[in-house]
């Protein structure tokens, strides 16, 4: 979630760069998913709405875009280089229209707001996804970035701002606008981050999972009311990633918890609340007894989300399939992008299920592959070699496999050297919300773990003061062995592998020589998904007993 705000309550947008689908219990929570989740959303007022690529994994989830989420939003969606195939014609047409123009409320700016997707090519059939670099050579969006009737270009979507896609926007509008300002919003790695094009044009995207509200401001826009737009100095932008807690909305409005909530808000709360309530959300599966963490311990430890799963819930759960029960031997595989979250000690829901990994890909298997080539398929993956880089031409590209906020580099993201700063970015003091202690003469102040941030204007980006928090490169998948030890392989294996990840395992062991047919892939254990076998292990051994946690 982004917005962009003109100070002195002159105007505001808010902006929306997709992936709103998948990683809650309201979302995925429901048969079918959205039963509640999409009545919530189009109560909410965005100005500016994309898709990301999570609505497209599935040939339901970007139908409901097309019945409901655009249409609740008509104009405002904008899709500008996403189709969909119409359900009732078969007919292949814009999913929402490619751009809009429109005039803020107060000042009068005028702006011209485009919506992009990174080029991706993970989505389901009925859907189609147009290069970047292909759509801004086409006609409309050439007429349309030669409209000299505009104060401000917005560039928002479910993109990187460091990425060859904002790239070439940027620079095929700089060719025919070389002095209108210009606002990137992005997002899909995960990170908070804020990046300088040249003195009229910044970027700004604001972490993941709706946990930061990203806040760019521009000071200095000309408007029609200018009389001569040509002599106005560049604008100034500025930028503040907000804590998304009510401390942190309490301090930024100047209000209270008396005085915050609107009678809209308290409305759509009691909407949230009593769809949980429907979907037994709170449901406790278990009790967790540590924490486990997808980056933020090392790979592989005791506190690794992905040491655990290998040592101890796939050999577990995936020896109960009937092959194991035949004799048969297997080895699993899974990426560790099927990980979205962390697992925190403590009570262990049918919502954390959906936070930790919600995706409805389920486990498939190739019979009897010799030891030999099965063992090769993980370090495959792994590193760079023939498979990722055939695959990386097809589309799938390694940074599919991966925790997204791993491939942007977060743990030590600085600006680059050519980097033109930007002066005044910061919006206001940062705050020392949850600190303890005093921070003059006193005693050292204890920090709330949390982000820290650095980006091409400084390090004064973040809200609140945070301790810093460690991040860790995780391999791309994992593997474990079900009925056998690895120091003891058999001379054959059932591969189990995560279904998402198919198309590289079995150009993988095409590489090996292993021969795969259309009819040699095989669902185990029924087909059940990640989420089903995790949830599974956690109800026969953290078993929740009495009435709360420890």
């Amino acid at each position: 979630m982004q917005s962009r705000a003109d100070k002195d309550g002159s105007d505001i947008l808010l902006v929306d760069t997709g992936d709103r689908v998948e990683g809650n219990g309201l979302y995925d929570g429901s048969d079918p998913k959205g039963e509640y989740y999409f009545d919530v959303l189009e109560k909410q007022k965005i100005d500016l709405i994309c898709s990301g690529n999570h609505e497209l994994y599935q040939a339901n989830a970007s139908k409901n875009e097309f019945y409901k989420t655009v249409p609740a939003f008509k104009e405002n969606y904008v899709a500008s280089n996403l189709d969909i195939y119409n359900p009732e014609t078969g007919k292949l047409e814009p999913l929402a229209p490619r751009f809009r123009k429109f005039a803020t409320k107060n000042q009068g700016i005028r702006i011209l707001a485009f919506g992009f997707l990174f080029d991706f090519t993970g989505n389901a059939n009925n859907t189609v996804v147009t290069p970047v670099e292909t759509t801004v050579k086409q006609d409309w969006f050439q007429q349309a970035i030669r409209d000299r009737d505009v104060d401000l270009i917005v560039v928002f979507g479910h993109v990187a701002i460091r990425s060859k896609e904002y790239d070439a926007i940027f620079k095929e509008i700089r060719s025919v606008q070389w002095d209108t300002p210009i606002a990137f919003l992005g997002g899909h790695t995960h990170i908070r981050d804020f990046k300088t094009y040249d003195k009229k044009a910044a970027a700004l995207e604001s972490g993941r999972y709706f946990e930061t509200i990203g806040f760019m401001s521009i000071d200095g826009l000309s408007t029609p009311k200018d009389k001569d737009r040509i002599s106005v100095a560049a604008p100034k932008f500025s930028r503040r990633y907000i804590d998304n807690n009510l401390f942190s909305l309490y301090h930024h409005t100047g209000l209270n918890n008396q005085t915050f909530s609107t009678e809209a808000g308290r409305n759509i709360s009691k909407a949230i609340h009593k769809a949980r309530n429907k979907l037994n959300l709170d449901q406790r599966r278990g009790c967790a007894p540590q924490a486990f963490y997808v980056n933020r311990a090392p790979y592989p430890s005791n506190a690794s989300i992905f040491t655990w799963l290998e040592n101890t819930v796939l050999p577990t759960q995936l020896s109960k399939d009937a092959r194991i029960g035949a004799g048969k031997l297997a080895l699993a595989v899974t990426n560790t992008g099927a990980m979205r979250f962390d697992i925190f000690k403590g009570a262990f829901t049918r919502d954390t299920e959906f936070l930790v990994s919600p995706f409805v890909s389920g486990f498939n298997y190739v019979a009897d592959v010799p030891w030999s080539a099965a063992a090769r398929v993980l370090p495959l993956l792994n590193n760079e070699g023939p498979v990722l880089d055939d695959m990386q031409r097809a589309g799938f590209g390694q940074w599919l496999l991966v925790p997204p906020e791993q491939i942007s580099g977060r743990a030590g993201l600085s600006p680059p050297p050519d980097a033109a700063p930007v002066a005044g970015a910061a919006a206001g003091p940062q705050q020392l919300l949850g600190a303890t202690g005093r921070d003059n003469g006193g005693p050292e102040i204890s920090l709330t773990p949390g982000y820290t941030t650095t980006d091409d204007v400084g390090t004064d980006g973040d809200d609140t003061l945070h301790a810093h928090i460690a991040f860790y490169d995780v391999p791309n998948c994992i593997q474990a062995p079900v009925g056998f030890a690895l120091g003891a392989p058999p001379e054959t294996v059932d591969l189990v592998y995560n279904q998402f990840i198919e198309p590289w395992v079995l150009l993988a062991m095409k590489y090996l020589g292993v021969k795969v047919g259309e009819g040699d892939v095989r669902p185990w254990l029924g087909g059940q998904s990640l989420t089903e076998v995790i949830r599974i292990w956690v109800e026969e051994n953290w078993a929740a007993k009495g009435k709360s946690c420890p």
